[in-house]
């Protein structure tokens, strides 16, 4: 394990903060907006270069794996988001918005590096992308309406252009890439260096998202802090139920990575583009979507050492 491995929690806190101070102190926020998605998107497509297609293809004996996510993303999460607003969040509807729509997105592109960093299943986790793009499609109005109370309807065209884009531009970027260098020193070398770049990319993201984000995450600081019960009672509670439920289901130790990774990780970038276009009129639930990355990201990057797997036990 290289140094960036083994210091990503520090380097991924570190980063926060220093975006956060750089937004607040510095007139940046607007330039590290635009920073955020091409990061992400360059983040991305180097996690796609490290899967081979033996790895993609076995996906298909990770029914097991597939049905443990859906069940606890689609079904327990939402649940469990509703009980934590009702419980935590009652006398603000828009904190409890925030929060809904943060945690009933899983995550499109964080949980895959993280999956990487723990030597998870890839092939399963790449598997998972279009399911949960579909299903979050579908059902987060339904969500919204259901577990979120009084609540403007959301524009199911920007999440369809957001999801797309992030899954289908580093994707193909991968496999045009591979392809071009297939079986050549040039590819082997794409292939090493990409997987150098995967942390500092990650870095980048993350100090541009609190960079743009920080003078509002500051000028709310006293709204945002009840938002940090729950967020950290879905953080503390998640990875045990799916380490708990990947080991009553006999899954192979990467297969368990695959599963608490994608159903710990959330799609808040996703959901902060949601809420700005949504809700125009109603800037707190942007605002509370905020908090989430600070919270999530110290807790993917200590949580991918926790369950890491060893070389020597990959399946």
């Amino acid at each position: 394990m290289t140094t960036l491995e083994r210091l990503q929690s520090v380097f991924v806190a570190l980063a926060a903060l220093l975006g956060l101070a750089a937004g607040v102190a510095l007139p940046i926020d607007a330039p590290a907006g635009h920073v955020v998605l091409p990061a992400l998107l360059l983040m991305l497509t180097a996690v796609f270069l490290q899967m081979d297609g033996a790895q993609i293809r076995s996906a298909r004996h990770a029914r097991t794996v597939v049905a443990a996510s859906l069940v606890i993303n689609f079904v327990w999460t939402p649940l469990f988001a509703w009980a934590l607003g009702a419980g935590l969040l009652g006398g603000s509807p828009d904190l409890r918005i925030g929060l809904l729509l943060l945690l009933v997105t899983p995550c499109t592109d964080w949980y895959l590096v993280f999956t990487a960093l723990a030597r998870g299943h890839l092939g399963s986790a790449a598997a998972l992308l279009p399911i949960n793009l579909i299903l979050q499609l579908i059902l987060l109005p339904v969500y919204v309406q259901l577990l979120g109370g009084d609540a403007a309807m959301i524009d199911t065209r920007t999440l369809i252009g957001a999801v797309v884009l992030v899954l289908a531009v580093p994707l193909s970027a991968a496999l045009i890439l591979r392809r071009l260098t297939a079986g050549s020193t040039a590819g082997r070398r794409l292939t090493n260096n990409s997987s150098r770049a995967i942390l500092p990319l990650l870095y980048v993201a993350v100090f541009a998202m609190f960079a743009w984000q920080g003078g509002v995450v500051f000028d709310h600081g006293g709204e945002l802090l009840a938002l940090l019960l729950p967020l950290l009672l879905f953080f503390a509670v998640t990875p045990f139920l799916a380490q708990g439920t990947g080991r009553m289901l006999r899954l192979h130790a990467d297969q368990r990575v695959t599963l608490t990774m994608t159903t710990v990780a959330r799609n808040s970038p996703i959901a902060l583009a949601l809420a700005v276009a949504a809700f125009p009129d109603r800037p707190l639930i942007a605002v509370a979507l905020v908090i989430g990355p600070l919270v999530e990201l110290p807790v993917l990057a200590v949580l991918s050492q926790l369950v890491r797997v060893p070389a020597a036990s990959r399946g």
